[in-house]
């Protein structure tokens, strides 16, 4: 352990804070030369091999994420100019499927219009690893391409829990406001908690914390998180 995570390690006390004081807390953590990501962890009750505990969505965070994201939408048409004008950074088709299988990545995140769908479907098993295959639970497939668009830049975030339970997610950097941290971590936590499966039993969250990119975790209080709405 360096002498600087041991250092910020002394910043944190041995409890479970509340969201507003986790937030003031890890803005004290800033120890390197990058605008660091605020990013948080929770782990869930449930069990995702089951379809009906299947926990993901996506929002919009009120103060946005503070990173630019890079937008690559299947469109044609009409759809692709609404795509254009709504600030997408490629607009493509059969020579986005050209790219996406050479290896060109010049995005972060995919839109596609319903009618694109099956030209997406070639590139399935490339963008599903990545995390980057269109879905309509997370507005990435979607008639409306311009306002998918303007959510993603606008500072969308897409959670989804893994297979231990587990949902990972940036919801700022350092450089915001301990409020602003507060206010997008409850516009997630609200969503999250929305999305309870009616079929997990006991408590649905089982631990949480906030941390920065080059931070240790700041634990957060479990009976506060659920009671978030």
């Amino acid at each position: 352990m360096s002498k600087r995570y041991k250092q910020l390690l002394e910043k944190i006390e041995d409890k479970s804070y509340g969201v507003t004081d986790a937030a003031s807390t890890v803005k004290s953590l800033v120890s390197a030369k990058f605008d660091e990501t605020v990013e948080m962890a929770l782990n869930l009750n449930v069990d995702p091999r089951h379809a009906d505990q299947m926990v993901r969505g996506a929002i919009v965070l009120p103060h946005g994420t503070g990173k630019t994201v890079r937008v690559a939408v299947f469109a044609k048409g009409a759809k692709a100019d609404e795509a254009k004008a709504a600030g997408a950074d490629i607009v493509g088709t059969d020579d986005l499927v050209a790219d996406i299988k050479a290896g060109i990545f010049n995005f972060d995140v995919v839109v596609a219009a319903p009618d694109c769908m099956g030209l997406v479907g070639q590139i399935g098993r490339i963008l599903g690893p990545k995390g980057l295959m269109p879905n309509p639970k997370t507005g990435t497939v979607t008639p409306d391409v311009a306002n998918a668009v303007k959510n993603v830049k606008g500072g969308q975030v897409n959670f989804r829990v893994d297979k231990k339970g587990n949902i990972h997610a940036g919801i700022g950097k350092a450089s915001f406001e301990a409020k602003q941290i507060e206010e997008n971590f409850v516009a997630i936590m609200t969503a999250i908690n929305k999305q309870k499966p009616a079929s997990a039993k006991g408590r649905y969250i089982k631990s949480g914390a906030l941390s920065l990119t080059m931070s240790p975790a700041v634990k957060l209080d479990v009976l506060e998180l659920a009671d978030i709405k």
